[in-house]
């Protein structure tokens, strides 16, 4: 398989599938690649139309397929210190370059190749190939794709999500959300501070709530953890305010990370926090009716919560041979498949450590055990 998945690859590698910018021509190429050998496969639009996720279907229309999922964008390459061409698959020695290499194209070009073996001629349960757009910045595709599903396709009984895991199981994945809060105040001189009132000291009191609750998850880190870093973890990313010294501050707005282990801990986090924003809310206005704190949730995706005794669980044990209980600090759709009530897992060739970095790569002999691990899986679905 691998001559083949690299012809592949780069194909897909070329795609320039950063998040801002569509990944359509990426979806259609791949489309018209299963129409030729006989596939069917169904594009879902996003809401404006500039990208699509894409589901197919390779083998049998029956229940009790094995979703194949991997998403189509990768993240931007802007300022990074590249020594070949991000979107030219360049090889060195026994690695392979490009953004996307590992995270996540090189496991998408593998499911692709073996479309073209005469392993998936025996096919008695589907493998379901879902590709995603804009996971990462914030799994914003997969929630439409999994809603289509039950149109499309039988229902399926589990889901492997690709992600570059070194081809080990990871059964535990953090959530995400992400929220933008915009705190409005009065403008005045900075001398004049009864008349005004100070957007930005206002928005350092919700930052330090933050930086409060980090602390606080750290003293609540659970033994049995798996994650590294283990436990729910919150950071402010960016913070934007001001005009000039001398002058209080009318807006200040800034965007926070929640990445927690459960959802019980990020609704409680979140309430947390919304509760100060709301008392802050009406100090401000008391003292500036035009003002306030405003918050918007700008992405959310639900952690993968451990499930040990899940087919997909099984299934992925069962074909690796790995059984030690791994999670990742990172999101994926894992959780998103979970919530919909399809077991999931994730397990991929590469290592998350190369992804993001200028000049990404991947392993030869990872993309090799991917395709082994596939065949396997094939021959598994085959005698079912």
């Amino acid at each position: 398989m691998i001559p083949h998945t690299l012809d592949i690859l780069e194909r897909l590698i070329a795609f320039d599938t950063t998040s801002h910018r569509s990944n359509r021509a990426l979806i259609d190429w791949v489309a018209d690649y299963l129409a030729a050998r006989g596939h069917p496969a169904w594009r879902i639009d996003s809401a404006d139309g500039t990208k699509a996720n894409l589901i197919a279907r390779i083998g049998p229309d029956v229940a009790g397929g094995v979703i194949l999922s991997g998403h189509s964008d990768v993240v931007p390459v802007d300022g990074q210190p590249w020594t070949s061409d991000p979107w030219t698959l360049t090889r060195r020695d026994d690695r392979l370059y490009g953004r996307g290499v590992a995270d996540m194209k090189g496991f998408i070009a593998l499911v692709l190749a073996l479309i073209d073996t005469p392993h998936v001629a025996a096919l008695r349960r589907p493998l379901l190939l879902a590709l995603t757009h804009d996971e990462e910045v914030g799994c914003l595709g997969a929630p439409g794709l999994i809603a289509r599903l039950p149109e499309l396709v039988p229902p399926p009984a589990l889901a492997i999500i690709g992600e570059p895991t070194s081809m080990k199981i990871v059964s535990v994945h953090k959530g995400m959300r992400v929220f933008d809060v915009t705190v409005t105040g009065r403008e005045a001189h900075s001398s004049q501070r009864d008349t005004g009132v100070s957007a930005i000291t206002a928005a350092v009191e919700l930052m330090a709530l933050i930086g409060e609750m980090d602390v606080d998850a750290r003293t609540a880190i659970r033994a049995d953890d798996p994650c590294r870093p283990p436990g729910t973890t919150l950071s402010v990313g960016m913070v934007a305010g001001g005009t000039a010294a001398n002058i209080l501050a009318r807006t200040c707005t800034f965007r926070w990370d929640l990445r927690a282990t459960t959802e019980a801990d990020a609704d409680r986090m979140e309430a947390r926090f919304r509760a100060a924003a709301d008392a802050l809310d009406r100090d401000i206005r008391n003292r500036a009716p035009e003002g306030g704190v405003t918050i918007a949730r700008r992405a959310s995706a639900p952690p993968l919560e451990l499930a040990p005794d899940s087919p997909a669980e099984a299934l992925v044990r069962a074909l690796t041979g790995d059984n030690d209980v791994t999670g990742a600090a990172f999101v994926a759709e894992a959780g998103l498949y979970q919530q919909a009530g399809i077991p999931a897992v994730l397990c991929g060739p590469g290592s998350i450590l190369q992804a993001h970095q200028p000049d990404e790569w991947i392993a030869i002999d990872q993309l090799a055990a991917g395709g082994d691990f596939l065949i396997r899986l094939a021959a598994r679905c085959a005698a079912a």
